[in-house]
């Protein structure tokens, strides 16, 4: 855990951000309405690319409150508070669709995603607490390269040269920003690609799921069992936070929703290999909130591995889409492993 800052200019942004946040939870169902009337007559992957960017605002803003809420909480207690209020946040939401959404034959598997969500949230928001924030995106990057072996190991799925070409490429980049031999490696560094390996069965176990399973529930369930889940760990390393910490907190809360919520529209509105691109715009958005917030500069290598593991990550995607088709046309389908 980070030791408690009490900067006065640090505090000073907390409160412009707290009340940047109400204001925009005001606004933001008005902000959705436009955007759907404006980007309407626009093709599918035009709306994706505006969503998907939005949704990568929304992640980078998040990862800002988790590492200003760790200045004072533990990251396990944070990742619960970001459950909770997620939870709160979606409440409306989740009684429109509990009647459908709660009947299952799967829970086991819902429960398995859920526990491996939580293990990825646990991994992420401790890089995000303890590491430089664009070097633990930039590595984080990794979950499409994890989810390919996740999905020519478990799922059977037939893999072919080039795309395992690409997702060992991807691992160089992985290199070129921990340069092994030229810098010192700690265990901190390899927080983001587990909770990337994490993120990656978590999609494995949502791609099963969707063979039966209804969106509604997919979702319903990940949130109704990630609070409790979560809440195990934090009583361990409970302390009461402060009435800023509280702010922050619920802010975290009300950006993963409106995060996922554009994400999901993203894919909606195109096919994944049309908006994978602008999945990366994270990287630039979090290295200049990083440098606001915390005077944090990447170095080139940062940025030059990004781009490698981009790379890799969106030939795979276009392969898979390649796949995709193929398969769609012989009456066959191929199961994507792109996705959060």
């Amino acid at each position: 855990m980070l030791v408690p800052s009490r900067n006065r200019a640090l505090r000073l942004r907390v409160w412009r951000l707290g009340a940047s946040v109400v204001t925009l939870a005001t606004i933001m169902p008005k902000l959705i309405r436009s955007a759907k009337d404006r980007f309407g007559t626009f093709s599918g992957p035009v709306q994706g690319a505006f969503y998907m960017i939005v949704a990568c605002l929304g992640f980078s803003i998040m990862n800002i409150f988790v590492r200003l809420g760790a200045a004072e909480l533990h990251p396990i207690q944070v990742a619960f508070f970001r459950n909770l209020f997620a939870l709160i946040f979606m409440l409306p939401w989740l009684a429109s669709h509990w009647s459908t959404a709660l009947k299952t034959r799967r829970f086991g598997l819902h429960a398995t995603r859920a526990g491996f969500g939580l293990c990825a949230m646990l991994f992420w928001f401790t890089s995000v607490a303890m590491l430089p924030l664009a070097e633990a995106v930039a590595l984080n990057f990794t979950v499409p390269l994890f989810a390919t072996i996740g999905a020519a190991l478990i799922l059977r799925e037939r893999v072919r040269l080039r795309r395992w070409s690409a997702t060992l490429v991807g691992f160089i980049g992985v290199l070129i920003i921990l340069r092994p031999g030229f810098m010192e490696l700690t265990p901190l560094m390899s927080l983001p690609v587990i909770a990337a390996a994490f993120m990656a069965i978590s999609v494995i176990c949502v791609k099963r799921l969707s063979d039966t399973e209804t969106p509604a529930a997919v979702v319903l369930y990940m949130n109704l069992l990630l609070t409790p889940l979560s809440l195990l760990p934090a009583l361990f390393v409970w302390r009461w936070p402060s009435f800023e910490v509280w702010m922050l907190m619920v802010a975290l809360g009300f950006f993963a929703v409106v995060a996922h919520i554009f994400i999901t529209r993203a894919y909606a509105s195109a096919d994944a290999s049309a908006i994978l691109p602008f999945d990366y715009s994270r990287l630039p958005f979090i290295a200049v909130l990083a440098y606001f917030f915390f005077g944090q500069t990447s170095d080139v290598w940062t940025w030059v591995g990004a781009a490698v593991i981009a790379a890799s990550s969106l030939y795979i995607a276009r392969r898979e889409a390649r796949a995709s088709a193929e398969g769609r046309a012989k009456g066959t389908v191929t199961i994507s492993p792109r996705g959060r």
